[in-house]
């Protein structure tokens, strides 16, 4: 996995692609320490995944965040939730439908440093062919040449027409969106 930078992220959602000037710093995601998830009510509970095959690249120098590219490639296929029954559906035709679209983006238009290490990355979030505009916060640690980032996005699995026969008392519409990534550049 490449990383560059991310903001949503996302959930579904979850992406990102950086490309920046040639100052900004090109950042390569460490796959086994790196998290892309998500969180659903489901019932009474709070159902959480992960993405297992996902790629980011990122370009992106702190003191000028406003040059920063980020992109992610999601291969929604490799959903899971620990729950079986659940896992089997995620790749069907009324949830991901992974056969007619087998990868999920995300891109950034804009990154901002919002105050300290907290940035908001701005950007569109494709899944299913339907492009939405998302909104990833994340918070941003460099420590030499390593950097650590956690973020989070908000989107609505509906707008996405993930899971459209499925009301929202058994599986809630708002779905967060879950980064933990490290890299180095």
């Amino acid at each position: 996995m490449t990383l560059k930078h991310f903001t949503y992220a996302v959930a579904v959602l979850s992406a990102t692609t950086f490309t920046a000037p040639a100052f900004a710093d090109t950042w390569k995601v460490d796959p086994d320490k790196s998290k892309l998830g998500f969180e659903v009510k489901q019932g009474g509970g709070t159902l959480t995944g992960v993405f297992a095959s996902w790629e980011a690249d990122i370009d992106f120098d702190p003191s000028a965040p406003e040059t920063a590219k980020i992109s992610a490639e999601i291969k929604p296929m490799s959903a899971t939730t620990g729950n079986a029954q659940f896992d089997g559906t995620l790749p069907g035709k009324d949830w991901f439908n992974a056969g007619d679209f087998p990868t999920a983006e995300f891109k950034s238009d804009t990154v901002e440093l919002v105050e300290g290490n907290s940035y908001r990355a701005q950007g569109t979030l494709s899944i299913k062919g339907i492009s939405q505009p998302v909104e990833m916060d994340f918070t941003l640690d460099i420590a030499g040449d390593t950097a650590t980032a956690k973020g989070t996005a908000i989107v609505n699995r509906l707008d996405y027409q993930l899971g459209s026969g499925v009301g929202t008392d058994t599986v809630g519409d708002i779905v967060t969106v879950t980064l933990d990534l490290t890299a180095i550049r």
